[in-house]
């Protein structure tokens, strides 16, 4: 397949696409989709507004054509919709495409991490955000135990899906008080914690500054513990900061979108589960895709209207933050999957 880089207005390239295959979710997590709001009469996409595994196949086609090597898969959980093995073999086959990655809760990965293996997915990452039953349950809300979403990652480890990166979202008041128990319990095993700071995704999870640990104190407080030292980025736009264990222990991340933001090496897009394509986490709104598909658009439309909305990109959103923008409508995270 031809490549063509395609720049936005900052010149950053395409080269990372997250594909949110459905916006529903096991999970009721407060920081992401409130059960409040996502209750049981909320209404989620029907299966028709949904893009078939064929139309995601096709676009995802079309963005490594235009750059993409990286292709994570989201939600909502992406492990409630069916036969997701299958959409793997296809994207997996799509000449040029380097990587095709998964993030999940990890709540249904003992009985499907095999296939997924098995159909090409490269790695994984699991949600995890403390080792604290309690804790746990309270943020999750659904009363999953954390025993479950461990017996996952031992699957996800014996089906050889290497390396497995553990996310854990960090509030102040709620989980902050068991991050270094959850980097102690990973630390040695080769599965690497990204401790990752609240962030104001979307409008109903009632985000506020005060609530906010910094990166900094997450690495103050672990290094604490267990000593640590800066480590090289593995690349350009990787989200994660390293540190390493000075032991040898290896190493955990650090994701400080609020007090060290990345916006200027940022080269992901984002596609939601209906075909709308948003150019950041914090956007408003998103260019619909599944019309065009539907319409019977050419590849060569598509790449041209896919080129064009990221050629006119400017968004640094995180640069620009105050608590006033922080309040505005956004999409939500479980739309377009963090």
């Amino acid at each position: 397949m031809s490549c063509m880089s395609v720049l936005d207005t900052r010149g950053r390239p395409l080269r990372d696409l997250r594909i949110s295959v459905t916006d529903r979710c096991n999970f009721r997590c407060r920081y992401c989709m409130p059960r409040e709001v996502f209750g049981p009469d909320y209404a989620f996409l029907d299966r028709a507004e949904i893009l078939t595994y064929e139309e995601i196949v096709r676009l995802a086609g079309v963005f490594v054509g235009l750059g993409v090597e990286k292709i994570r898969l989201t939600g909502g959980e992406p492990l409630v919709r069916r036969g997701l093995h299958e959409l793997i073999g296809q994207l997996t086959a799509i000449e040029g495409l380097r990587d095709v990655t998964l993030t999940t809760n990890g709540s249904l990965l003992r009985a499907q991490a095999a296939g997924l293996k098995a159909a090409g997915l490269s790695r994984i990452t699991v949600s995890l955000d403390s080792l604290d039953d309690g804790v746990f349950q309270r943020m999750n809300d659904t009363g999953v135990p954390v025993a479950t979403i461990l017996d996952g990652i031992a699957a996800a480890s014996e089906a050889g899906l290497h390396p497995i990166k553990i996310n854990a979202v960090v509030q102040r008041g709620v989980n902050d008080h068991t991050i270094v128990d959850l980097a102690r319990h990973f630390r040695g095993t080769g599965q690497i914690v990204r401790f990752i700071e609240f962030m104001d995704v979307g409008s109903t999870n009632g985000w506020r500054m005060d609530d906010v640990v910094t990166a900094s104190e997450i690495v103050e407080r672990i290094g604490a513990e267990f000593p640590l030292e800066p480590a090289e980025a593995n690349y350009r736009g990787e989200v994660a900061q390293r540190w390493r264990y000075q032991d040898g222990g290896g190493e955990i991340g650090v994701i400080a979108s609020i007090s060290q933001p990345f916006c200027g090496d940022c080269t992901r897009a984002r596609l939601s589960a209906e075909g709308e394509l948003y150019t950041c986490l914090f956007a408003a709104r998103g260019r619909d895709f599944r019309a065009a598909l539907r319409g019977g658009a050419t590849d060569a439309e598509l790449r041209d209207a896919v080129g064009a909305v990221w050629r006119l990109r400017e968004d640094r959103y995180s640069e620009v933050r105050t608590e006033e923008t922080a309040g505005l409508r956004k999409v939500e995270m479980s739309h377009i999957g963090g």
